[in-house]
């Protein structure tokens, strides 16, 4: 069961601001510094591109990103960036790797009224567990029980809304889309 970008692409035109929540690309499963300096693999370099890729296409290239400053995610951020190029406003930040739930709706709190699309680059559970505070009750059922399994490397968790991100609370944004890197295929 793939995502049909173009129909989420579609949806999106509709809301003055998107949040994209991903979770890293595919990283090593250890590594001898500990945690926090694991690596992207070479199929975790190749899932950032496309996803880059794909969001560029679905015309949702962030504005504004806030990354973990854990390695694999830095790693996956590093690639996305190359297609990016040097608009979107980077923070990285420690919190989005050990900080928990809150420390996503502080980047919310702190993204400026004129920001249409807000990226946060994090890491599980706390991306899928996030999303479903932040989904609200006009979301779709199936697309939210999706959450519930967990989102897997390089997935992107799309909401919509009208509400500047600085007004965002529990349940203000549409769950519009969990698009993997496979669906950008």
């Amino acid at each position: 069961m793939g995502v049909n970008v173009s129909k989420v692409a579609k949806k999106a035109k509709n809301y003055n601001h998107i949040l994209l929540v991903m979770r890293h690309a595919k990283a090593e499963p250890s590594n001898p510094d500990g945690d926090r300096s694991r690596e992207i693999t070479d199929k975790g370099l190749k899932q950032a591109k496309k996803v880059a890729k794909g969001l560029v296409g679905m015309k949702l290239k962030p504005g504004r990103i806030a990354c973990s400053a854990a390695t694999r995610a830095t790693q996956t951020l590093d690639r996305m960036l190359k297609t990016f190029g040097d608009e979107p406003t980077v923070d990285y930040r420690q919190s989005l790797y050990d900080g928990g739930m809150q420390s996503i709706f502080d980047e919310l709190a702190h993204t400026k009224p004129k920001t249409r699309v807000l990226m946060v680059l994090g890491h599980e559970p706390t991306v899928s567990i996030c999303s479903q505070w932040l989904a609200s009750s006009a979301s779709d059922p199936a697309v939210l029980d999706l959450l519930n399994l967990g989102v897997s490397p390089a997935s992107v968790v799309v909401f919509g809304s009208n509400k500047p991100f600085d007004q965002w609370q529990t349940h203000s944004g549409d769950l519009l889309a969990v698009i993997t890197a496979k669906d950008f295929d």
